[in-house]
């Protein structure tokens, strides 16, 4: 048992000094004001927005949230012919980190809307527009919970759907950050 319990000491001493490194490195990042800009969104905090940025890239080469979407596999799967339409559960076409670590995320809204402190930190410095647009996200993804848990919905699916939809306020947000800091000439494409 002491070996065991060595063994989970390690992996923690080790993910702290990783997370460390991810730290220090993303300071200097060019896509930095977009990592910070991304935590402002209620379920999204330093490693889940480090994650969502090195895996997604430049947001901007989605025309639209839904392009993002199904990108992430966070779109229902469909299957029609005529005038029978049948949809099924998510597709999971697309890329599964950041799918699983916004679903993780959702997980947060099952709460009421409201700024913790932790987040109240995190919004120190970011655009009004950004505040604005992480702020309409929590108040609409709690409501939507609630909605989904009413219709009778099991957790997993009502948390996978609010999933998706964060993916889309974390576009808009990632939109107003690329758009204030000119990203288009200053963003290597790195993808």
């Amino acid at each position: 048992m002491a070996e065991y319990c060595q063994a989970i000491e390690d992996a923690g001493v080790r993910l702290d000094r990783l997370t460390q490194l991810v730290v220090e490195t993303a300071a200097s990042w060019s896509m930095a004001p977009v990592v910070a800009a991304y935590q402002a969104m209620r379920g999204v905090a330093f490693m889940t927005a480090v994650t969502f940025v090195v895996e997604i890239g430049y947001v901007r080469r989605f025309d639209n949230p839904r392009q993002l979407m199904a990108y992430l596999g966070l779109v229902p799967s469909e299957s029609s012919t005529g005038e029978r339409v049948k949809r099924g559960g998510i597709t999971k076409a697309g890329n599964t980190r950041v799918r699983r670590v916004l679903i993780e995320g959702a997980w947060t809204y099952r709460f009421p809307a409201r700024v913790s402190p932790t987040i109240q930190a995190r919004l120190g410095g970011l655009p009004r527009t950004v505040r604005e647009i992480a702020w309409q996200g929590q108040v609409r993804l709690c409501a939507r919970y609630r909605k989904l848990m009413a219709a009778g919905k099991p957790k997993v699916v009502a948390v996978t759907a609010i999933a998706g939809e964060m993916a889309a306020f974390l576009w808009a947000i990632g939109q107003v950050v690329a758009e204030q800091t000119n990203f288009r000439r200053n963003v290597r494409m790195t993808i």
